[in-house]
């Protein structure tokens, strides 16, 4: 199955301005010629206008890392779906673990989020992962089947098409740790059978599914190797240009 191949960045709430406007400059000077991979940078939201006028024309997109799922009220500190798509975004980051079990997000704000972004014609790249106790409980899959049944529960098969799945085992994020090849590429081959089951086998196979996880230049090879490994959502690494298009030119 030739699935999308892609590598995005997530800066969390790292990089004041000046930085993140040479950070993505630095990327595209180096980028060169990467044939059908696609790349994301998903920087902190009040410098992403800018950025996003850098990236025009060129083979970066951007995204945004958070929104709320309301048009607009008294939401205080919050973004609308609609101020996103006002900045001429294309993605959106919905339900990654910081968000979930820092900020106390649930499958059901997740699944309002991922409604909004649907109505704004905004892709969203949806994350779901568990935690380490329930890793060693031996509940992985289980947490998975539910963040994912109830992510995508109002979703239809044709509004699938532009969802993009990021498994991302909250043990491994920011630890150092990350899945072995095997172990990773184990979960996304579950991922599609819950999908095949919500949805049907045409649909699992082409959904894309990225690794997120303490992802370096040191473990992308074997990652990018794996079968249903489609690119990756890359966190540390991606605030240094040089490691982020070291990650994104060793891949297989």
């Amino acid at each position: 199955m030739n699935r999308r191949e892609i590598f995005a960045g997530n800066w969390k709430m790292n990089n004041c301005y000046k930085d993140s406007i040479d950070l993505v400059k630095g990327i595209l000077k180096d980028l060169g010629g990467i044939g059908k991979k696609e790349v994301i940078v998903f920087p902190p939201s009040l410098y992403v206008k800018d950025i996003v006028e850098i990236c025009k024309g060129t083979s970066i997109d951007v995204g945004i890392q958070n929104m709320y799922y309301e048009k607009e009220g008294a939401f205080t500190g919050e973004i609308s779906p609609e101020m996103v798509k006002d900045v001429e975004v294309k993605y959106i980051l919905i339900g990654h673990s910081e968000r979930r079990h820092v900020f106390g997000e649930t499958d059901d704000d997740v699944s309002r989020k991922i409604s909004a972004a649907f109505e704004f014609q905004l892709m969203p790249v949806v994350c779901v992962g568990e935690l380490l106790e329930e890793r060693e409980a031996g509940n992985s899959n289980q947490v998975v089947k539910r963040q994912i049944e109830k992510a995508f529960n109002e979703v239809s098969l044709e509004k699938m098409q532009d969802v993009i799945i990021a498994y991302e085992p909250v043990w491994a994020i920011g630890t150092g740790k990350v899945a072995t090849p095997d172990g990773a590429d184990s979960m996304h081959k579950f991922i599609r059978t819950i999908l095949k089951g919500m949805y049907n086998e045409e649909l699992s196979n082409s959904i894309p599914v990225l690794y997120g996880g303490s992802v370096k230049p040191d473990n992308i090879a074997g990652l990018s190797n794996m079968e249903d490994i489609d690119g990756v959502l890359v966190g540390g690494a991606s605030l240094k240009a040089k490691s982020f298009l070291d990650i994104i030119h060793n891949s297989q």
